[in-house]
């Protein structure tokens, strides 16, 4: 095929044997991403903590920093995408299907297992939503917010390939044009496909838990591979008519639905203890940010455990979906400064998700606390429509659910099929389409494959353990931007001072 790379062939190979092996062995497939996962999140957790915190600290000084008038492109390029527009695809390719899949199950399960308090009990609540808005807020985004930077500043600002390779070369130099610069990409490529593969995962288990709740469809993995399959066709039909109108269409679609799923929610579930748990959970995230940045209970086995399996679960996944997130960003993100860049990224999604959190959360907990149901007796999938059976338009409501469900699903691998395109054709904004078909065919396979081989536990295994490797190429990339951004300061000189008016009266006396 012309216009493929080294890349694409490398990457296309480790994707097979990863099939090969997880379709003729799933028990050893399971097994062997288990304890690597147990492994990474023993011997590195401290590591993830870390790296993340450092993420979130660089972001923030570069929304107050004069580094922050640099545009993304020339100083005279207009961004190409409306905010309403550009908002919606980086919220639908970041987060779509985890928010509608952990909208109601997350809070809910830390209300019945907390990181601290006893299980049930009203600092049991507090504690659900605070740690639930630290997982999916801030730091999750600084995490897409670098990458995404990084990636614009480079491409767009300096003249680089869109590759992840491209914006280490301030700190590697040349060997980023040769072997080196392969490698990083695969590991780039081998992320993405197991991060939007783990997360296709997901998105059919919801849609089958759905189907099973509502119509008594069997909840199996031969319904999942279906609704992979008929989702497939319908992401690739979108991802063949390109950016400027598949992905931008459905996204602003995803984004109307997912208002509409909010408000109806907000509307019949508890409004005002929602706006009360909102505004409580904010205060009390900003007051423990610090304290939940590093723990990490070294001396509490329990409370450990607990931070591996969430914490560490979910850096991991931001870190595993930052190439992928962090590619289209930046590919609809050019002519916008990167102060409205990081504003716009790190802290606009962040808000949104802690309402989406606080609605669907407290009116879960809220069912829990009535008694009328027990939602603990529901898989992870279902918690969503067993909470809707409980209010009014539960059908109008898990409907339109499921159809959130589906068109996140679309757009997420949509929009992976063209990140996965760019980086195995040289940085091409435009991949042809059979590159961004075999790349969407090989994501559907392997979300097929973790469902096959152990369900829900062989996704999270394998996200950690291909967030691990791509782990460094972040904190390359951040020294990286940072070496670029600080010679151009001096170049533009955004420091410069104004000399004294008086100066030539001080000499002359």
């Amino acid at each position: 095929m012309k216009r493929v790379s080294n890349v694409f062939w490398i990457s296309i190979a480790i994707v097979l044997a990863a099939v090969i092996f997880g379709s003729t062995a799933p028990n050893s497939f399971e097994e062997a991403t288990g304890n690597l996962q147990a492994f990474l999140t023993t011997a590195f957790g401290w590591y993830y903590l870390i790296l993340v915190t450092i993420i979130v600290v660089f972001c923030l000084f570069l929304i107050f920093s004069p580094i922050g008038a640099i545009k993304l492109g020339k100083s005279d390029e207009k961004p190409e995408f409306s905010k309403v527009s550009w908002f919606a695809m980086l919220f639908s390719a970041g987060m779509g299907i985890g928010l509608v899949f952990w909208g109601a199950a997350e809070p809910l399960s830390h209300f019945i297992d907390p990181p601290l308090a006893e299980g049930g009990t009203a600092a049991a609540n507090k504690e659900a939503m605070r740690y639930t808005f630290f997982h999916w807020g801030i730091h999750a985004w600084a995490i897409y917010a670098l990458v995404a930077l990084a990636l614009a500043y480079f491409q767009f600002r300096k003249g680089e390939p869109g590759l992840i390779s491209a914006t280490l070369k301030p700190v590697l130099g040349k060997s980023m044009d040769g072997i080196a610069g392969t490698v990083v990409d695969v590991l780039a490529v081998f992320a993405t496909v197991i991060g939007v593969a783990t997360t296709l995962g997901f998105g059919a288990a919801q849609i089958n838990g759905g189907l099973s709740y509502l119509f008594g469809i069997p909840s199996n993995f031969l319904v999942q591979f279906i609704i992979i399959a008929v989702v497939t066709i319908l992401f690739m039909i979108s991802a063949w008519s390109g950016l400027g109108k598949g992905i931008k269409y459905l996204s602003n679609a995803n984004m109307l639905l997912a208002v509409a799923l909010l408000v109806l929610m907000f509307i019949t579930g508890p409004t005002l203890l929602i706006l009360d748990m909102f505004t409580d959970s904010i205060g009390s995230y900003i007051q423990n940010i610090i304290q939940m940045s590093f723990r990490i209970a070294p001396l509490n086995e329990e409370h450990r455990t607990w931070i591996n399996n969430w914490t560490i679960f979910y850096w991991a996944w931001w870190i595993s979906w930052s190439p992928f997130v962090g590619i289209f960003i930046a590919r609809v993100s050019r002519g916008r400064t990167i102060r409205e860049f990081i504003i716009g990224v790190l802290l606009l999604p962040a808000l949104a998700s802690f309402f989406w959190f606080a609605v669907f959360g407290t009116s879960s907990i809220e069912v829990q606390n009535a008694g009328t149901v027990d939602l603990t007796k529901f898989a992870t999938e279902e918690v969503l429509f067993a909470v809707f059976s409980q209010f009014p338009w539960s059908m109008v409501l898990s409907i339109v659910a499921i159809i959130l469900v589906s068109t996140f699903f679309i757009t997420s691998a949509d929009s992976a099929t063209f990140v996965l395109g760019m980086q195995t054709t040289y940085g091409s904004l435009t991949p042809p389409n059979h590159v961004k078909l075999t790349w969407g065919i090989a994501q559907s396979t392997v979300a097929l494959i973790l469902l096959y081989s152990g369900g829900l536990q062989a996704l999270q295994n394998a996200l950690i353990a291909a967030a691990f490797p791509f782990s460094f190429i972040m904190l390359l990339m951040m020294i990286s931007l940072y070496r670029s951004l600080s010679k151009e300061k001096k170049e533009l000189g955004l420091f410069h001072r104004p000399k004294p008016r008086n100066k030539k009266l001080n000499n002359e006396n």
